[in-house]
Parts: C-alpha cells; structure tokens; sequence
C-alpha cells in the first residue's frame, strides 16, 4: 500500500513541481494550499504523513501543528521551512512535529526522511499489536476501572526513569506480564529485558546466575559465566519471586541496587551495570521483613514504585471478555472452531472466586476448548468442583468492597476530600489508607 502524503503549503510552483517529482516514486501526494484546507483535508484524505510549511496565510503552520497534535496525537507531521527559518523549524520539532526540512530541498532528501518516517509509524505500530497481544494472552485485558487504572499507571511508570519497582499480588494475577508491558512501554525497549525466578534455582546458583561467575569459582564452573545483570544492562531485569531470596544473596543485590556495581563469584574486579530492576513477590513482604526473613533496607530499597496486581475474583466484570479472548486464542492453537457460553455459565464463572486467578482461567478454556470444540458451554460442562460452588466467596467480598468503598466515599465528603484527616477519621494510618483507596481504585494522588 503506498505511503499517503498530504502537502499544505501556499507556494503553488513549488507544490507542483514536488507533485510531480513524487508521480514517479510509490508515494500518494494530495496537497492544500492554506492551512485551513489541508485541515478540512485530513479527515477526508486520511493521509500517513503531512508536510506542512512553516509559514501560511490565515491559521499559521504552528497553529496548524498545535490542531494536528491535539486532534490526530498519531499523525506524524514534517514542517517544511524557508532558508533562515530553520530556528523556528526546531521550535515546531520540539511543539510536537516528526522531523523539518528546509528549502531547497533534494527529492532524496524528502524520500529518505519519509522513509524513516514510514518506518517509525511500522514499528510503533508493531509495538502496540505486540503489547496488545501480550495483554490479551495474558489476561490483562478489560473495561473495568481496575484495569483501566492499572493500565495507565503501567504506561506512568515505563515513561518515568523509576529504576525500583515491586509487583504485590497474588500467584497468576499477570506479574510477570505487568512487567513485560512496562518494558515494552518504557525508552528501554529496545535493550533486553531479562528474567529470573529466584524460586526455581538453588541457592548456591542464584549468586552465579545473577551476577555471573570466573571459570574455576566453584565446582562446576568450567567457563566464565555471563550473569544476567550484565546480559540486562540498559534494559530491564525482572526479579519474580524475590521473597524467595535467601538473606546472603538479599545483601548482595542490596549492594547492587544501591550503585549499579557488582563481582562475579570468584572475581576480584567490580563490574557495573545500569538496569532498571522490577521485582515481584506473591508474598506480603512486609510481614516478611517483620518475621525476619526479608531485609527491611532492601524492601524499601526496590519498593521506589509500588503496583498492586488485582486478584481476578476483583474484576467479575472483565471476565466475559477475557473468556471470548482465551476462546479464541485457544481455538487457533487447536485448529478447532472456539468455544461459546451460555449466558448461566457467564454468570457463574463471573461469581466463581478464581483462586488460581487468570492462569486457573486459561487452564479452564483450554480444558474446555479439547473437550467441547466449538460447541455451547453450559454450566454441567464445567469442573465438577466450578459446579459446586453455591455462594461464592467473591459474590460476599464483592458485596462488602461495595459497602467498604461507600464508607470511604463518605469520610472523604465528611472531611472535604483531605485523604490525611479522612485517614484519622476511619482510624487508620496514611499508609493504610492509601493502600485501601488503591485497592478501592479510588484517587491514587498523594496524601494531602
């Protein structure tokens, strides 16, 4: 499909002769010759990229830009500029525009910028379609205020230069998923983003894993091994399980965290590495750290920027979708027609407590899908143990979150909205209650 370009600029000969030029190449030009038409344009024509020129009569180019960026934030847009304009052409880079050109300009000069252009559109657009793909198979995907605000703050979080971040939630809620999407989403998405279940090795290898180790260290270690700190280095290291950590190696990655440097087991020369760290745990460490078995420094040490992962029996209401989404996922990894449900049987799983949380709920598709391909799921299809649920757990806590957050409503209109005197009012400290508006997905703002 060719590369639609629209060309907004007053200088008549000028748009002609570059309209011509462009006849040759595999590029669809249309053009405006004030800015107010190439406006009233870019809806009809829908066109991939704009070139517009810096100075036009009536709405100016920087007007022009300052309306593309509000209303078409995805449209790339390259200002064209006189000789000696070229300030007020960085000016409009920096307003939001791709890129600049000044006349005169070269036709491959044009070419070449609108074929990097074109490419940064390709890869921003595989960008989403990955990400996207990864929230759908992983479950975190939805129109509940849960995960519209988990998502917005996972798009917060990557664009900030937060180094420390913990995942609190409980085992299948999707952590090792937030973790990818805020990688994905963040500058470092290009660098490799390395993972290491702290619970899946011995304790004598994770030091060596981790950090990397000398040929002859240990027994063993017949070459030098490369650690994953240095493989992350200028992307991302996801920490899962790091509850697991026995206390020596939580010394260790303290020092890490504390100044980017480290040594390999059985090296004398310190290494250094810059990555940004993302821990998770399914375990509450700050019971951890008051029973001894997680160092405080190191919990507040990654514990910089705090997501708690909601538990699937809090998001009754994304259940639905996530059941057509795995359906038909599952359904091509089989070949077979997807699975539908009967509307009792949507019901039912949306009051099931789901105490393996998503990864209980893609097993259950899956099951489903081998079993019953293509065909309608009634209630009798499900589990034996789905099917003797009778009042369920969630259905209670659902009721009592609703009344929870109705007596957290009240006290914040009792007291004017002040989160700290609204605290005081409940009983509560600040830290508590913050955690309880976040877990409400209620204002996640600072105390005031």
């Amino acid at each position: 499909m060719p590369t639609r370009i629209l060309i907004i600029d007053d200088e008549q000969s000028f748009v002609r002769s570059l309209m011509f030029a462009l006849e040759e190449t595999d590029i669809e030009a249309f053009c405006a010759y004030s800015g107010e038409d190439g406006l009233a344009m870019i809806a009809r024509e829908q066109p991939d990229i704009v070139l517009l020129d810096l100075r036009l009569p009536g709405i100016g180019g920087m007007e022009v830009l300052e309306t593309l960026s509000r209303d078409y934030p995805g449209l790339p847009v390259v200002m064209i500029s006189a000789h000696g304009d070229t300030r007020a052409a960085v000016q409009a880079a920096k307003a939001g525009a791709a890129d600049y050109l000044t006349k005169p300009f070269a036709l491959d000069e044009l070419l070449h910028l609108i074929n990097n252009t074109t490419e940064r559109i390709r890869l921003r657009s595989e960008l989403d379609y990955h990400r996207d793909r990864a929230a759908s198979a992983s479950g975190l995907v939805g129109n509940s205020d849960t995960m519209s605000h988990l998502w917005q703050t996972i798009q917060r979080v990557a664009a900030s230069s937060a180094g420390r971040i913990l995942l609190q939630g409980e085992s299948g809620t999707g952590k090792a998923v937030v973790a990818r999407a805020i990688h994905s989403s963040s500058p470092r998405t290009t660098e490799a983003f390395v993972e290491i279940n702290c619970a899946a090795l011995p304790e004598q290898l994770i030091e060596a894993e981790l950090f990397g180790a000398e040929k002859g260290a240990y027994t063993g270690a017949h070459q030098t091994r490369i650690g994953l700190v240095a493989l992350a280095d200028g992307g991302t290291l996801f920490l899962d399980e790091v509850g697991e950590l026995p206390l020596v190696l939580q010394a260790k990655l303290l020092h890490f965290l504390e100044d980017g440097s480290y040594r390999p087991v059985g090296s004398n020369r310190p290494r250094t590495a810059n990555v940004r760290v993302i821990a998770a745990t399914n375990r509450p460490l700050e019971t951890e750290v008051r029973e001894g078995r997680f160092r405080e420094d190191l919990f507040f040490r990654l514990n910089v920027i705090e997501l708690l992962i909601p538990p699937l029996r809090e998001r009754g209401s994304d259940i639905g979708l996530m059941l057509e989404q795995f359906a038909e996922t599952q359904a091509r990894e089989e070949r077979s027609q997807p699975i539908h449900y009967a509307s009792e049987t949507l019901e039912h799983l949306r009051h099931y407590a789901w105490p393996g949380n998503v990864r209980e709920l893609k097993n259950l598709v899956e099951r489903l899908t081998i079993l019953y391909p293509g065909q309608l799921i009634e209630p009798s299809h499900l589990p034996v143990e789905m099917q003797k649920e009778d009042l369920h757990p969630d259905y209670i806590g659902e009721r009592m979150k609703r009344t929870e957050r109705q007596i957290v409503l009240e006290a914040l209109a009792e007291t004017g909205g002040h989160k700290g005197k609204a605290a005081e009012f409940l009983g509560l400290s600040r830290h508590a209650f913050k955690r309880r508006l976040q877990r409400l997905g209620l204002d996640q703002e600072n105390l005031t």
